[in-house]
């Protein structure tokens, strides 16, 4: 059974923001920032735990128009996340992330609870910098030189796609694609202010699809559409007398997908883009080994913000816990 537009994008959110915008609080400072799942530049291994809960509160269109779901539907889902990152080299980390998803649905008058592994994401990090670029003062040019990080990650499809034995859309946790992207962080600290940029640029590689919802279908090849992500990031650290901290930050996100095809020819029903904004608190150890961490991302109803995505409420709440 399939369900429309909004049914058909539920699974979105969590297969393709859970790791790039997720708040595993880390930076070569080792305080709490909000980035990716990244490791301070002292640390030798680090373990992050979240949970998530995002309530769908309509969609927009292709056209970017609002449009909200029929009258008594609940949308939500829930997501445990874990992940681990491990120093390879005084300039080199690598890190493993994964969850597990429960939807929890009600549309149209059909009810439907059902759970199943998220996608993954592996990455290998390089530091293009040997010293901490955390600074109390510009004293000298150098000060004034950002930390820059260089990656590349690889979204392996470990949770349940449209291409598996599913019902309806409902049942879906993850998009079924490998996807490869490149992606650089650039981070400067003046304390008590942190400016993070992030870009990815990522490719889906193509594969054969033989059944669609549960249903064999005449087999084709499909390829998601190239992928852009930028996150501009701005933070305000608070040091407390023992030196713990609280920090503050507030986030733009651009997202855009292209169209995908399917046999070379272009499917106008899948690209997307969207406009986020987002919040977050993140409180550090003075020894700066435990980080926990705060966020929530709002739903934008405004025309043209966002085009085939749902509007989502998401919070999250999650942990670090570094061994240096």
């Amino acid at each position: 059974m399939r369900i429309g537009l909004s049914g058909m994008v539920l699974a979105m959110p969590a297969a393709l923001l859970l790791f790039p915008q997720r708040v595993f609080a880390g930076s070569c400072c080792g305080g709490g920032t909000a980035g990716a799942l990244l490791m301070p530049k002292s640390a030798k291994w680090l373990f992050a735990a979240s949970g998530d809960f995002e309530k769908y509160n309509g969609y927009f269109d292709r056209g970017g128009k609002y449009l909200s779901d029929p009258p008594n539907s609940d949308l939500r889902q829930y997501r445990l996340n874990g992940g681990v990152a491990v120093r390879l080299a005084s300039r080199w980390q690598a890190a493993l992330a994964s969850g597990y998803v429960f939807n929890s649905n009600k549309y149209s008058g059909l009810v439907s609870n059902t759970n199943a592994p998220a996608d993954s994401v592996a990455s290998l990090t390089y530091e293009t910098f040997d010293n901490i670029r955390c600074v109390w003062r510009v004293r000298k040019w150098q000060d004034v030189i950002p930390a820059v990080y260089l990656a590349s990650q690889l979204t392996l499809p470990t949770g349940v796609s449209p291409y598996d034995n599913v019902q309806s859309s409902f049942d879906i946790t993850g998009r079924g694609f490998y996807r490869l992207e490149g992606k650089a962080i650039v981070e400067k600290t003046i304390y008590p202010f942190t400016l993070a940029l992030t870009m990815l640029y990522g490719t889906h590689f193509a594969r054969p699809v033989n059944r669609d919802y549960g249903l064999y279908v005449e087999p084709y090849r499909k390829r998601l559409g190239d992928r852009f992500t930028g996150t501009a990031a701005l933070s305000y650290t608070y040091f407390t007398e023992s030196m713990s901290s609280l920090t503050i930050s507030s986030s733009y996100t651009y997202l855009h997908e292209a169209d995908a095809t399917i046999n070379g020819y272009v499917d106008k029903t899948t690209g997307f883009e969207r406009h986020l904004l987002g919040a977050s608190l993140a409180w550090a150890t003075p020894e700066r080994d435990l980080v926990y961490s705060l966020s929530y991302n709002p739903a934008l109803h405004e025309p043209g913000l966002q085009r085939n995505f749902p509007a989502t409420h998401a919070f999250s709440l999650g942990v670090n816990y570094v061994m240096r």
